[in-house]
């Protein structure tokens, strides 16, 4: 079962600091006050991640935290960094953050915070916040947001096809948490759901879609990915139903089933062909079913996928040759 990451505005995160940086320490690293946030942390943020570190001499966790999430920063050689405050010394934007409790971290990208923990944190959980931030900023930060954005949609279709659906779902979150009416990273979390055959958390997500995008085009696809998935689990064995076919070719019912499996197997191509053989065959047969069939394909791929295109144009030529 996979963890759904929170699709709502960051929440306050887990700190670091323990004590001042050292003289000399690396400018990824640095203390700040509530004078300076502005341009520490808002400002700076318009090119790299800025992790800002909410701690207190006397705050135990916090000298717990701060020396490993310095190391991860550092180590990152300048795709994120971090910004300490002493709540001590500067209380004004941990108040205005409505930071409760320490040790805090929120990490701010373009300006604004994208997220965030409270409480004590491993080592391993810490490395893999950092990561998730450098791919949301593609390390250096450079581009615009819109570029930025591209990019992350571009990696998390790239974790799903590549069967990193956990790696996807959180960098989607991620996402969400930037952009919370953001119906695209919306519909990636239900793709990804879908992959990993969770077919209940992804009808439990589209149900519960913010009316704001309930309507988009892009939940519409997915609803249609899940109508195609629920389809497809119900589908018999291939291997049965690759000898129906091989016994009878026109066992049609036979091979609408073997597309479905194929289908839900993760087989796309092999199963669109099916469905092609179909309406070579009888494009008539059981009112159309086939060719009906290929549509909901088409709307659970969207409209841009090269399979979409390439099957289109195929069905086309069947259809008016």
């Amino acid at each position: 079962m996979f963890s759904i990451p929170p699709a709502k505005a960051p929440k306050p995160a887990a700190a670091s600091a323990a004590a001042p940086a050292p003289a000399g320490a690396s400018d990824v690293v640095k203390d700040s006050t509530d004078r300076d946030f502005m341009v520490d942390v808002i400002e700076a943020s318009r090119d790299v991640p800025v992790i800002v570190d909410f701690w207190a001499p006397w705050c135990g966790p916090c000298k717990q935290l701060g020396p490993i999430i310095e190391k991860l920063v550092r180590a990152a050689k300048g795709a994120v960094r971090l910004v300490k405050i002493d709540t001590d010394q500067h209380p004004m934007i941990a108040s205005q953050l409505r930071v409760q409790s320490i040790p805090a971290v929120y990490a701010f990208f373009q300006g604004r915070p994208v997220d965030g923990f409270m409480g004590a944190k491993p080592e391993s959980e810490l490395k893999a916040f950092i990561e998730k931030l450098v791919k949301l900023a593609k390390a250096s930060g450079a581009g615009s947001p819109d570029d930025i954005l591209e990019e992350a949609f571009a990696q998390a279709k790239g974790m799903m096809e590549a069967g990193d659906l956990q790696g996807a779902l959180d960098l989607y979150g991620e996402i969400l948490h930037a952009e919370p009416e953001n119906a695209q990273a919306y519909a990636g979390m239900v793709r990804c759901l879908i992959a990993a055959k969770d077919l209940e958390n992804a009808k439990a997500m589209l149900d519960q879609a913010p009316e704001s995008m309930a309507k988009d085009k892009e939940l519409a696809n997915v609803r249609a990915a899940l109508e195609v998935a629920e389809q497809a689990a119900n589908a018999g064995p291939i291997p049965e139903l690759l000898e129906k076919v091989a016994h009878d070719a026109n066992d049609h019912a036979s091979r609408f089933d073997l597309a479905m499996a194929l289908f839900a197997a993760g087989k796309r191509e092999a199963a669109v062909e099916e469905l092609l053989q179909i309406v070579r065959r009888d494009r008539t047969w059981n009112e159309d079913a086939a060719r009906k069939q290929l549509v909901k394909f088409f709307e659970a791929f969207g409209p841009t996928d090269p399979l979409t295109v390439q099957t289109r144009r195929k069905l086309s030529t069947i259809l008016f040759s």
